[in-house]
């Protein structure tokens, strides 16, 4: 009977069954990224005052939404690394922030006049790897929240993507290597090249723009993808696909409303902080954690956006009514609004919260129902098996119990 050579021996193989090999996808490569983020973050934040500029992002302060974004990616990549998704989110903000150190590393050659820096052409480079990035992130809407395509097809409209994502990228970063192998880099604040004024051919024109739709049309697809997957999807797999849509809602909420609001300003500071919340809400669908409070999140968000609505409304009405036309004082007219404002508060909010929870938060509706149907029919029951039969069925109805069992005791 032959014998089995010792490992690291004679025979023995280092890709052999029981050995030990370095995985590039792996929690010490997250953490190795995340660090790597981390420093970046410094240089950015480092390099952000000699050039005056305050945010990496467009919007909002670094610091939280950087921390955020890479926070969420370490985590996801930790926990899951075959899923694709926490890749993705360190990918992209490292690219962001490489493009942010890199584009005012340049500022600071070729703007500022500090020639003794070295590699600031590689700078002038690295700066428009922004546009990668930004075409990058769209596919985690694609593989929430496993990493996962639903079909086949679906390869050949991520290959799609690709090309026209790398063709894209090839053509934003073109200009900066051409500008840098012809010696005539001129550069606006954030480290963009200033190209020299030409016409393009009508071909040429025509293919951006035939690309950029191209590229639109495949985000949208990946939205519709998700949409359809949330009509069909039941349990856990509904709940993260909501965590999904409300991230991207506030985040495409906040970005809306920062158009025209200074970045530096406290408003654009507050607004920015939003942008994390995309990230949030990929990672607590993705790691399902406390996944069913999503549907109280959103009842309550938007009770309380109505009902501020409804009473802003209301107040700025009667303001209105008081100065305009009944010629009140505008003190008293703004008292008197204030005060009926707050008397208004707690009825409107207890309507408008009871609309939304039996559209957005259904189980909860419909467990308030019965148990305050229950309270209804105790008030004339008499009979105790019949309670306590009632009270089981309200339980179950309420809570969906695995087990339910009901103790009565008899002493007096």
């Amino acid at each position: 009977m032959g014998r089995t050579p010792p490992a690291g021996g004679p025979g023995s193989t280092a890709s052999g069954p029981g050995t030990r090999r370095f995985r590039l996808a792996s929690p010490t490569t997250a953490l190795v990224l995340g660090a790597v983020a981390l420093v970046l973050m410094a240089l950015a934040i480092a390099l952000a005052g000699p050039v005056h500029q305050l945010s990496i992002l467009g919007s909002g302060p670094v610091v939280p939404v950087v921390l955020i974004y890479a926070g969420v990616g370490v985590i996801v990549a930790r926990r899951q690394p075959r899923n694709p998704i926490g890749w993705i989110l360190i990918g992209f903000i490292l690219l962001f922030l490489l493009s942010s150190v890199a584009g005012w590393y340049a500022v600071l050659y070729y703007r500022f006049g500090h020639h003794g820096l070295p590699l600031a052409g590689a700078a002038v480079i690295l700066q428009p790897l922004w546009a990668p990035a930004i075409l990058m992130f769209p596919l985690v809407t694609l593989l929430f929240p496993d990493g996962r395509m639903a079909s086949r097809r679906w390869r050949w409209v991520l290959l799609a993507y690709a090309v026209a994502s790398a063709l894209a990228s090839a053509a934003i970063i073109g200009p900066a290597i051409a500008a840098v192998a012809g010696h005539d880099v001129h550069l606006d604040s954030f480290g963009d090249v200033i190209t020299s004024a030409h016409h393009s051919g009508g071909a040429l024109a025509g293919a951006e723009v035939l690309g950029l739709a191209a590229i639109l049309v495949m985000w949208l697809s990946f939205v519709a993808h998700q949409v359809l997957s949330w009509r069909r999807a039941t349990g856990d797999r509904r709940q993260q696909l909501k965590w999904l849509a409300s991230g991207g809602a506030v985040t495409v909420a906040v970005v809306a409303i920062s158009f025209g609001i200074p970045s530096t300003s406290v408003s654009g500071q507050v607004l920015g902080i939003g942008l994390a919340a995309l990230p949030a809400g990929i990672g607590v669908g993705i790691l399902k954690y406390r996944l069913y409070d999503i549907d109280r999140i959103i009842s309550r968000t938007l009770a309380y956006a109505i009902v501020t609505g409804v009473l802003v409304g209301v107040y700025a009405g009667l303001v209105l009514l008081a100065t305009q036309v009944l010629r009140f004082h505008s003190t008293v007219a703004v008292a008197a609004s204030t005060l009926a404002a707050a008397a208004l508060f707690a009825p409107v909010r207890r309507r408008v919260q009871r609309a939304v929870d039996r559209r957005f938060n259904r189980a909860r509706y419909d467990a308030d129902e019965a148990v305050s149907a229950f309270a209804a029919r105790l008030k004339d029951a008499v009979d105790l098996d019949s309670v306590r039969d009632d009270l089981t069925g309200v339980v179950r109805q309420a809570l969906e119990p695995a087990h339910i069992s009901v103790w009565v005791s008899h002493r007096g």
